[in-house]
């Protein structure tokens, strides 16, 4: 493995375990046994790795979301196997970092708004046009407004003061919003679904 990759590979580990503000570039270097000297050959400061983290970081989450959709028998499906790989994605992450991304490291928080606007829209648009020609969305949506109104829910879940890290783990969050999103743009055949992927019984 090449240098520069090791050390991207370290910074994600520290990163993620510890948030991204509390490591240091002699953390970094310590972690991997290394002179800061050498360190500072590959990366000029600790921006440029937080950018070269993130690039790395949503290269991946691209091939893993298309991978969600898929292997999704239906457009339900697919959103549900996207949940399910988001939550152990984000089990990983220590709950600050989007906080301190968008607060400390604007350039890597732009990568991220990038992804958000075009790549993540682009899925969300096309999910609920496939479910909705499978009968498993309603067929009068305004898929260009919901689709939008979905990113802004995501954005919403890394809200510190709307949902105080503390109090609201960032799993629970992230649940809670895509259930209430797939519940209310689905049909009875979509809600009957979504209540078999839950595993719940609820009363018609």
């Amino acid at each position: 493995m090449e240098i520069k990759d090791r050390i991207l590979l370290a910074a994600v580990e520290l990163f993620m375990r510890n948030g991204i503000r509390s490591v240091s570039m002699d953390d970094i270097a310590t972690h991997l046994g290394m002179s800061k000297k050498t360190l500072y050959k590959w990366f000029e400061n600790k921006d440029q790795i937080v950018l070269a983290v993130m690039q790395g970081r949503l290269n991946k989450e691209e091939v893993d979301c298309e991978q969600a959709f898929l292997t999704g028998a239906n457009a339900l499906e697919a959103m549900f196997n996207l949940v399910q790989w988001h939550q152990g994605m984000l089990a990983t992450i220590h709950p600050s970092v989007f906080h301190e991304l968008q607060k400390y490291y604007p350039q890597a928080w732009a990568l991220f708004e990038e992804h958000k606007n075009n790549f993540i829209l682009q899925k969300v648009v096309a999910n609920i046009r496939r479910g909705m020609e499978e009968g498993l969305y309603r067929p009068d949506l305004d898929v260009d407004v919901l689709a939008r109104l979905h990113l802004a829910e995501i954005e919403l879940m890394f809200n510190n003061t709307v949902f105080p890290p503390k109090q609201f783990g960032i799993q629970r969050v992230n649940t809670a919003l895509v259930e209430h999103f797939l519940t209310g743009i689905s049909t009875l055949q979509g809600h009957k679904l979504i209540n078999e992927y839950r595993q719940v019984t609820e009363a018609e």
